[in-house]
């Protein structure tokens, strides 16, 4: 499962209707791909269609769907956003990451 906080369910909702997407009928989708500082990196976007081997979520009212691939390391991360002094966006609490970069955009396993 992937949880998401009330601070990224607010973010998310803005970002959708900004990008003319619904919150209530559309898609985020998360990912991993290889890259970053700390060999793999996360990747959020928006989709208005479910693929059939995507696998889907919704948690606090936000539809997230994950590909096959990139399940394995996102099981049991909570989305959140950060919007303080310390820098603005998206984080990504992953229990599986035993390693992540100082941007914390990149995890290795």
């Amino acid at each position: 499962m992937i949880k998401v906080s009330k601070s990224a369910r607010k973010k998310v909702s803005q970002l959708m209707e900004e990008d003319g997407f619904s919150p209530v009928q559309d898609f985020v989708r998360v990912g991993v791909k290889s890259g970053g500082c700390s060999g793999l990196s996360y990747d959020l976007t928006f989709d208005k269609s479910k693929a059939e081997e995507d696998r889907l979520f919704e948690d606090n009212k936000v539809k997230i769907l994950v590909d096959k691939k990139s399940l394995l390391y996102l099981l049991g991360t909570t989305l959140e956003y950060s919007g303080g002094l310390n820098g603005k966006g998206f984080v990504f609490n992953n229990p599986n990451a035993q390693r992540t970069c100082g941007c914390g955009e990149s995890f290795s396993l």
